[in-house]
């Protein structure tokens, strides 16, 4: 009897070990078109970019090795100290859409009546293309026959038009504003998904100890709501410094460099100047920020958001 659940030992083994390499390969295959892509279009456009951060080159000559020349005229490059403080700007009204959508979660949340009436309005700005969205709010902006404008003088707020994307001061933020609106139905979600995962029995738990809601509030649905805020504001993060469809036709980068971003000033500078090089330098710098905000992000909201826990 021993000697027979011996021998079975080794082909029960050999039987696992061939069930899982047949699994693993299944996995593989479901993931190499994915990660073909990924390699194709993420990995080497950014190694290439590195290692053309470093040359001299340009469609008509060959590459010439450069050292650090591109990173020590940005230093010297206005314009890119100009986009990098507005791209940072950019970046900082991340949080202010995502405190509205967030007070406009709560409010879908609660128990009133056509919530999901409100919920679908809210959303139905995120789906719609970029380029409609900075064409709409153009048209809104608009000096002579724009409907903020229009409003403003109507109830007696302004006495003549505001050139709002022609204004040094208000062209950032009438571009921000853009933004957040485009976005705010998408952040909404995001932190509705995040409410609804918070166990009830906790606020009701809490509420029979006495405290308030706005305690309820700050005790709980915010520490338990940190995942889904740092993955809101990392998306909304991407979405803003990468915006370059909402600038171009918005403003075009102007007036002057008012509403000049990274990724604007990038395509200028390969698409426009043909300083693929230099443009290579940018772009690099530009993904070093984006990884030290996301960074940032991450050790404010505890410092594991997005981890799966494993047993």
């Amino acid at each position: 009897m021993a000697s027979v659940i011996a021998a079975s030992v080794p082909v029960r083994s050999g039987r696992v070990l061939r069930n899982r390499t047949r699994q693993a390969v299944l996995v593989w295959c479901f993931l190499a078109p994915s990660l073909a892509i990924f390699l194709l279009y993420r990995i080497i456009p950014l190694a290439w970019n590195l290692i053309l951060s470093f040359e001299y080159w340009s469609p008509l000559r060959p590459a010439v090795f450069a050292g650090f020349d591109h990173y020590q005229d940005l230093y010297e490059d206005e314009v890119f100290w100009q986009a990098l403080w507005n791209t940072l700007i950019v970046i900082a009204s991340a949080p202010i859409g995502i405190a509205v959508a967030l007070l406009l979660a709560l409010l879908v949340n609660s128990d009133i009546r056509g919530r999901d009436v409100y919920r679908t309005i809210i959303f139905l700005s995120y789906p719609l293309m970029t380029v409609a969205v900075a064409i709409i709010w153009r048209w809104m902006f608009d000096e002579r026959v724009g409907l903020i404008n229009y409003a403003a003088r109507l109830l007696d707020l302004a006495d003549k038009p505001i050139p709002f994307l022609n204004s040094f001061t208000f062209a950032l933020p009438s571009v921000i504003a853009a933004n957040i609106w485009q976005m705010l139905g998408f952040y909404m979600i995001i932190l509705l998904t995040g409410l609804q995962n918070i166990p009830q029995e906790l606020h009701e738990a809490a509420a029979i100890d006495g405290a308030s809601a706005w305690q309820r509030f700050r005790r709980i649905t915010l520490p338990l709501l940190r995942p889904s805020v740092f993955l809101a504001f990392v998306i909304g993060m991407l979405n803003s410094v990468t915006s370059f469809d909402l600038v171009y036709v918005m403003t075009g980068g102007g007036p002057g460099r008012a509403t000049e971003i990274l990724v604007t000033y990038i395509y200028k500078l390969g698409f426009g100047q043909t300083k693929f090089d230099y443009a290579a330098a940018v772009t690099i710098v530009f993904f070093v920020l984006l990884i030290v905000v996301a960074w940032g992000a991450n050790r404010l909201s505890g410092g594991d958001a997005g981890s799966v826990e494993t047993q």
